[in-house]
C-alpha cells in the first residue's frame, strides 16, 4: 500500500476573494494561511468572476413591489455558473482535496471526482427566518437555498462545522450522515496575539470598561448593551461603554459612552488603536441577537478579555460559562447583564482567574493553528480512505489477472507464451512534486 509521504495539494474553493480581509471578516484569509502552514499546498480557485448585477436588481424590484427578498447569493442559476467556473479551474490542477469554506453555492453542482471538505458555521435552514437578511424571502429563494445546501452536503466527503448547532441542523434538516460531520471551532483573526504576560497579569480598571465591538448595532444587541450600562450605574458601578464599528441611533447617547464608528484592521494605525481598545477593556459586551460563530469572541479571549453575551445560535461553541465568559438567556435584559458583570467585576480574584482561563481557551482551542491541525486529521483520513479503496481495486484487478493467467497458462503452455499479471500499485498518494506551505493561485 502506498503511504501519504508528502504534503497534500489543497484546492481552496470559494466564490469570494480568499485574500481579501473583508471576505467573511477575514476568516477565509486566516483559514488559508493556517492550511498552508499546517496542512499542505494551497491553490486558490476563487473568486468567481460574477458580479451578480442582475440578481441585485431583481432583489431591489421584489423588495419594492412584493416586499420580499430575493437571495441572489443562493440562486441555482448562480450556483451552476460557479460550478462551470470551478470545474475549469480544477482541470489539470493536480489537487488532492477540495476545501470549500462557506461555499455551498460553489460546490452544489460541481462535477468532480476530487473529495470535497465543506466548511461552514451554519446551514441555510438555520439562517432562514433567523438572520434579518434571510427573512421574508421569496419562495423561490427558499427552495433554491435549501436545494443548494442539500446538494452541497451530499457532495461533500466530510462536512466541518464550527458548532454543534450547525452540525445538528445538517443532520436534522438535510439528512447528513453523522459519520461525515465534524465540529471544529474557529480561531482568532489576529496576525499576532499579544504576549501572554501582558494580558493575564493585567488588573481590572478603576472604571469598568465595556467594549461593544460590532458592525451591526441592532443585530449585535447594541440597545441591550446600552441598557446594561445604565443598569450598572444604578447599581453603583462606575462604568463606561466603548462602541466600535458602528453608530448607535441618534436617540441613544450618554457621557459614559464613546463611539468609534469604524476601524480598519488592514490599516496599521487603526489596527494599533483596536489593539489598545482590547488591551484596556475589562469585558467584551456583545449581547448578540442572531449569530453563528462570532470570531470576535476568539480574538477577545486572546487578550484575556471575558465575553458577556447571549446564548443564541452557535455562540456556545466558543463561550463556556465561567471559563472564557458568560452567556445569558435570550430573554435576559439589561438588569440581568448588569448583575452578571457587577458580580464578576467586584470580585478581584474571580476576575483575575477568568482572565487566565480566557487566555487558556484561546491558546488551547480558539486559534487557527489548533483548527488547522484538527482539519488536517480530516484530510489524512479522507486520503487514506481513498488510498485503501485504490489498493482494494488494485488487489481485485491483480487477483483477476492471476486467475486469467492460470487459465491462459494451461491453454498456451505448448507455445511457451507467458502472461504477467498487472501488479502495479494503484493506491492514492500525493505526488512527490508537491511542496508544503506555499500559497499561490491556480495554475501557478
Amino acid at each position: 500500500m502506498n503511504t501519504i509521504t508528502s504534503k497534500i495539494r489543497i484546492a481552496f474553493l470559494t466564490p469570494q476573494d480568499p485574500l481579501n480581509r473583508r471576505s467573511w471578516s477575514g476568516t477565509l484569509s486566516f483559514m488559508a494561511g493556517a492550511l498552508g502552514k499546517h496542512c499542505g499546498e494551497v491553490v486558490f480557485l476563487g473568486p468567481a468572476p460574477f458580479a451578480q448585477f442582475g440578481g441585485k436588481a431583481i432583489n431591489r424590484i421584489t423588495r419594492a413591489f412584493l416586499n420580499k427578498r430575493y437571495d441572489y447569493s443562493h440562486s441555482i442559476s448562480y450556483a451552476r455558473k460557479c460550478a462551470s467556473f470551478f470545474e475549469s479551474k480544477l482541470a489539470g490542477s493536480g489537487c488532492d482535496l477540495i476545501f470549500a469554506p462557506a461555499a455551498a453555492t460553489g460546490i452544489a453542482y460541481l462535477n468532480t471526482s476530487i473529495p470535497i471538505v465543506y466548511v461552514s458555521d451554519t446551514t441555510f435552514a438555520l439562517l432562514h427566518g433567523y438572520y434579518p437578511e434571510f427573512t421574508n424571502l421569496l419562495k423561490k429563494s427558499i427552495n433554491d437555498g435549501n436545494a443548494i445546501e442539500r446538494s452541497a452536503i451530499g457532495k461533500a466527503e466530510t462536512i466541518v462545522y464550527s458548532s454543534e448547532w450547525a452540525a445538528r441542523s445538517a443532520a436534522r434538516d438535510y439528512g447528513a450522515a453523522p459519520d461525515k460531520i465534524r465540529v471544529i471551532p474557529f480561531g482568532a483573526n489576529l496576525e499576532m496575539a499579544p504576549p501572554r504576560d501582558a494580558v493575564v497579569n493585567r488588573k481590572k480598571s478603576n472604571k469598568c470598561r465595556l467594549l461593544f465591538l460590532a458592525v451591526n448595532w441592532t443585530r449585535k444587541g447594541g440597545s441591550l448593551a446600552f441598557d446594561t450600562l445604565q443598569n450598572l450605574k444604578n447599581r453603583g458601578v462606575d462604568a463606561e461603554l466603548i462602541v466600535c464599528g458602528c453608530v448607535p441611533p441618534a436617540r441613544i447617547s450618554s457621557e459614559r459612552m464613546t463611539v468609534i464608528p469604524y476601524l480598519d484592521k488592514n490599516n496599521a494605525p487603526d489596527r494599533k488603536r483596536l489593539t489598545e481598545l482590547l488591551l484596556s477593556a475589562d469585558f467584551l459586551l456583545l449581547p448578540t441577537r442572531h449569530d453563528c460563530t462570532p470570531v470576535v469572541f476568539c480574538e477577545a479571549n486572546a487578550f484575556g478579555l471575558p465575553v458577556i453575551t447571549c446564548d443564541t445560535g452557535g455562540v456556545s461553541a466558543v463561550i463556556r460559562n465561567g471559563e472564557n465568559g458568560f452567556m445569558l438567556p435570550s430573554k435576559a435584559g439589561g438588569a440581568d447583564y448588569a448583575e452578571m458583570i457587577a458580580a464578576v467585576y467586584r470580585d478581584d480574584r474571580r476576575y483575575s482567574e477568568l482572565r487566565l482561563s480566557c487566555r487558556a481557551a484561546f491558546e488551547e482551542r480558539l486559534n487557527w493553528g489548533s483548527w488547522a491541525k484538527a482539519v488536517n486529521t480530516v484530510f489524512v483520513h479522507i486520503l487514506k480512505g481513498k488510498q485503501r479503496q485504490g489498493d482494494d481495486r488494485s488487489t481485485t484487478r491483480k487477483q483477476h489477472h492471476e486467475s486469467s493467467f492460470s487459465i491462459e497458462k494451461n491453454s498456451v503452455h505448448r507455445s511457451g507464451r507467458r502472461h504477467d499479471p498487472d501488479d502495479q500499485d494503484q493506491g492514492i498518494s500525493c505526488p512527490s512534486r508537491h511542496h508544503g506551505g506555499h500559497l499561490h493561485g491556480a495554475g501557478a
